[in-house]
């Protein structure tokens, strides 16, 4: 018990050390509404929140809102993703058609507020559910563990697990449910200004001396790489 309650201590002292080095850490999806942000995130799916937020401007200009984007012909929406370089662009656009039609048909238009619900939804699964929940509604079901999270978790030694699911519910039982949204985004923001997948910057780093990985992460945390045959 004593060397669990140690172990613990260095979780909360290290999640408090990066929480002041990311005061401002928070979901970088732009958005006016919960419609907007569950969107957002399908779209975000193996991509870049930056490449999302240069295509959104010009979808949402167009529909709006859920009841605008139900009504919208798929050929057109693809297009638009097409145009805007987004990747996948068909299959993300047949989600968001869906999960706007499905918002109207079931929620009149309005984005569920619970994890059973949104992810009944085309395109959203539990990790795009918990986004919206903690950003949206501040009441996430659980940690969203995205690459980065997934990472991170590993290099800290906060989870040796390396499915999703799994280091979700490490980290649920690590955090009080109060921490789990600020949780994720702070870890996000660490990962991609700081301990990047490839080359970390361990040096420049405010969790160097707490960190168990400091100095030989580049292999933690990252799938193997492919070696020819």
């Amino acid at each position: 018990m004593a060397r669990k309650s140690k172990a613990l201590e260095g979780v909360s002292k290290t999640f408090e050390a990066l929480r002041a080095t990311y005061p401002d850490a928070h979901c970088e999806l732009d958005h006016a509404s919960p419609f907007q942000l569950l969107v957002a995130t399908v779209l975000s799916a193996q991509t870049t929140d930056v490449l999302v937020n240069k295509v959104t401007p010009h979808l949402f200009a167009a529909w709006p809102d859920a009841k605008s984007l139900a009504a919208a012909e798929l050929p057109a929406v693809e297009e638009l993703l097409r145009s805007r370089g987004l990747g996948m662009y068909r299959q993300k656009g047949k989600n968001i058609v869906g999960l706007a039609k499905g918002l109207m048909e079931r929620h009149g238009g309005a984005v569920p507020q619970t994890l059973p619900e949104l992810v009944a939804l085309p395109g959203v699964g539990r990790k795009t559910a918990n986004v919206v929940l903690g950003v949206a509604f501040g009441a996430p079901e659980g940690v969203v563990v995205d690459t980065h999270v997934l990472r991170l978790s590993q290099r800290l030694g906060w989870t040796k697990n390396d499915k999703p699911e799994t280091v979700e519910q490490d980290l649920c039982a690590l955090f009080p449910k109060t921490a789990w949204d600020i949780l994720s985004h702070t870890l996000i923001f660490h990962g991609r200004r700081t301990c990047f997948a490839a080359k970390p910057a361990c040096a420049s780093c405010s969790v160097k001396d707490l960190c168990p990985s400091a100095f030989h992460a580049e292999n933690v945390g990252r799938k193997p790489r492919r070696t020819q045959a």
